[in-house]
């Protein structure tokens, strides 16, 4: 896989779970996404067949905080927690609690890990990056005040939805981002405009925590949200990954 553009995902089939790698109208299953070759189960299934689940079961969800601009790089870097009990499928429902107050959605470029790495160096990151896909960084923004850890505003259930597929040749320096509010955009940005970069990140994290295979880091939110509530669709994009949708109830 190293070396060429594979998209992986994970699909629903009647005998569960399933990752998979997309050829043309097919995608067909592998045995194990974190593979440097990848083996194929023999099995295919049609692209408008498949149901799409979160592409990987990380054991770390971690998000960088004030990341949004090359003004906040005046602030030491910092990242919080999410339960891995906040991710959520492409297309699922995001049910809100009316107690939580003003609720946006955040598009954000989202690291997949490949394998267990500690304390990596810029060097280490190409090996140690699978890909990258989509997250949607949902977060109850009233209750930021209420709680300096953001348990409060960014663990609900279905706070992270992430899809629809990792692409695992991707350059992530200057990709647009979008976010769509019942079909209309309402806010765009570009991974440029991140206060650190990729390699930045996963060194700064690595000296701190281990991560492993299918580990997601979020990398930040540059102005890419919008306020939601019941009864709208939420719609996330980056360029060259594609988009993911929720709609929220």
């Amino acid at each position: 896989m190293k070396g060429r553009a594979v998209r992986i995902a994970r699909i629903a089939t009647d005998h569960g779970p399933r990752p998979v790698v997309q050829h043309g109208e097919l995608w067909r299953e592998i045995v194990d996404p974190f593979a440097t070759n990848l083996a194929y189960t023999g099995i295919d299934h049609p692209c408008s067949d498949v149901r799409l689940l979160a592409p990987v079961q990380p054991t770390v969800v971690i998000g960088m905080a004030h990341n949004g601009s090359p003004a906040e790089r005046s602030r030491p870097p910092q990242a919080f927690l999410k339960s891995v009990r906040t991710l959520t499928d492409p297309v699922t429902p995001i049910h809100l609690s009316s107690q939580l107050g003003q609720i946006h959605i955040e598009t954000e470029l989202a690291v997949v890990m490949r394998h267990t790495c500690r304390n990596l160096v810029a060097a280490d990151i190409p090996a140690a990056v699978l890909g990258y896909t989509i997250g949607n960084d949902i977060t109850a923004v009233d209750q930021i005040p209420l709680d300096e850890m953001m348990t409060q505003a960014k663990n609900g259930d279905g706070f992270t939805p992430i899809g629809p597929w990792i692409e695992t040749d991707l350059d992530p320096t200057h990709l647009p981002m979008a976010v769509h509010v019942n079909g209309k955009q309402v806010a765009a940005a570009d991974t440029g405009q991140l206060a650190r970069n990729i390699t930045e990140i996963l060194v700064y994290l690595t000296h701190y925590l281990t991560l492993g295979p299918g580990d997601i880091v979020l990398t930040g939110c540059p102005g890419t949200f919008a306020t939601v509530k019941p009864g709208d669709t939420g719609a996330v994009s980056v360029d060259g990954i594609g988009t993911l949708t929720n709609p929220i109830h």
